[in-house]
């Protein structure tokens, strides 16, 4: 067991506190680790990415689902569009002329993209918490229909280069979906399990995956996620958020320049 086994599988504890804290985060954490710190190649990074983020998001639901933070309604109306963009995604790095290269660059973008969104997030993006006597108020026929293509569309990138899309969830779920924070970031693990599960299905054939990392990662990163979604009883995660923002923007930039 070298040093290089051993930081990969602590950083891997911080892909599942990420999930459990955040409601995402995980796969910008794991493809990074996968390819700069384990030697993987950017394909096999992403395949693994998804069957390690899919199985710790699974994981760190369980708290949120026992804390009644998870949405079944709305999960129903945002997963099966994700994840037939997840698998159709998956697909598409078949292309002949889809390289390593085109796909790792594909994620640094998506990362800077998904740092702004972090970075400019405001605390009070999520509808007002009223009395607890006062009903939530329903999402508009407009915005419910709009949740079904943005799951589409997000389905599509993780496919594509890995990325569970919790930065991008949890506010369509918050702001189109209607529902507290707390709600959105449990819904948001039940989401991204499920289309992260379509996508790996996707890839495999398509690559040759090592599943002694694979599976040692997920142990490792399932600690954190449980961890993670423990500690979100006690901190508000809109505190985090913004300096997890600015740390995925050094990473896409290390990335970016990398390629």
């Amino acid at each position: 067991m070298d040093i290089t086994w051993i930081i990969g599988h602590i950083l891997a504890v911080g892909i599942g506190v990420s999930l459990g804290l955040l409601g995402g985060g995980g796969s910008i954490l794991a493809v990074p680790i996968l390819v700069y710190v384990m030697g993987r190649s950017p394909r096999e990074a992403i395949a693994a990415s998804l069957f390690i983020v899919g199985v710790v998001s699974l994981i760190g639901l369980i708290p949120h689902a026992k804390a009644g933070h998870v949405s079944l309604k709305l999960a129903l109306t945002f997963a099966p569009a994700a994840m037939v963009g997840a698998y159709a995604g998956a697909r598409l790095v078949e292309l002949p002329f889809i390289s390593d290269t085109i796909q790792l660059v594909a994620f640094g973008i998506v990362m800077f993209l998904a740092s702004i969104l972090m970075i400019r997030k405001k605390r009070d993006a999520a509808p007002p918490q009223a009395a607890s006597h006062i009903a939530p108020k329903s999402p508009s026929l407009g915005k419910v229909l709009l949740i079904p293509l943005e799951g589409l569309f997000v389905g599509v990138i993780t496919g594509f280069v890995g990325v569970g899309g919790g930065f991008a969830i949890i506010p369509a779920l918050v702001l189109l979906g209607g529902t507290p924070m707390k709600e959105a970031i449990g819904t948001s693990l039940l989401i991204i399990a499920l289309k992260s599960a379509t996508a790996f299905w996707g890839y495999l054939g398509q690559v040759s995956l090592d599943w002694s990392i694979i599976l040692s990662f997920t142990l490792a990163a399932s600690l954190g996620t449980y961890g993670g979604a423990v500690l979100s009883r006690r901190i508000d995660a809109s505190h985090l958020q913004k300096a997890f923002g600015y740390f995925v923007l050094a990473v896409s930039i290390f990335v970016l320049i990398q390629r």
